[in-house]
Parts: C-alpha cells; structure tokens; sequence
C-alpha cells in the first residue's frame, strides 16, 4: 500500500470511529492487512498463516438489503485494482457482497454510507 492510499484508509477509519455513536456498525469494520512491502521471511510467514493476495483492503460484517457485507478496496490517483484484486472484487460480489473500488476516503464515507442506509 502506498503512502497516499495509507492516509486515506487512515482517515475512513478515523471518521468510522467519530461516527460510531451515529452508525453503530461501524465497530465492526475492519482493515486486512495484505498489502504493503514486508520483508521476505515475514511476508512467507504471512503466507503460511493463509494471507492471499488481491483480497479487498476493508470489511463491514454486516449483513443489510441483501447483502452479506461490504467489501472495499482503496485506491489513491491513478491506481488501478490489480488482476487479483479484480478477480476477488468479482467473486464476492458473486457470492452476495457488496464489493467496490474507491478512490479516497470521501468516496469509501459515501459507499459506507449508503450500504448502512440500505436497511
């Protein structure tokens, strides 16, 4: 994860926590930590202990209109999601997520959201 797409992950999740009181789902949203340079023994480790990659950097386990849960992978500029990020994207909206791409925080607040208003 680059720099950039650090602090706006960074920043949803500040938001996420400021608005708890509003949006008690929030509590359950969560960061995967896939992506990012890690040394080589660590990222072997990682790999072993079942990290894949391409899975979407964060989760909300709460199932609303339909949906199982909500699925987000954060881009920053020009990023694009990778060939395993796209095919993870696909199946689990496939398998009844809700699964997106956003482009900055604002964008990851609004399907956030959005998703929670659906109930």
């Amino acid at each position: 994860m680059d720099q950039h797409e650090h602090e706006e992950q960074a920043a949803l999740f500040q938001w996420a926590s400021y608005s708890k009181a509003k949006y008690p789902e929030l509590r359950w949203m969560f960061a995967v930590p896939n992506g990012g340079y890690r040394p080589v023994q660590v990222a072997k480790k990682l790999r072993a202990e079942g990290v894949k990659a391409g899975v979407p950097d964060i989760f909300l386990p709460v199932p609303i209109g339909g949906y199982h849960g909500l699925w987000i992978e954060m881009k920053y500029g020009t990023n694009k999601p990778t060939s395993e990020q796209e095919d993870w994207l696909e199946y689990l909206g496939k398998a009844g997520y809700m699964a997106v791409v956003c482009y900055g925080w604002d964008k990851a607040k609004d399907v956030v959201l959005e998703y929670l208003q659906e109930a």
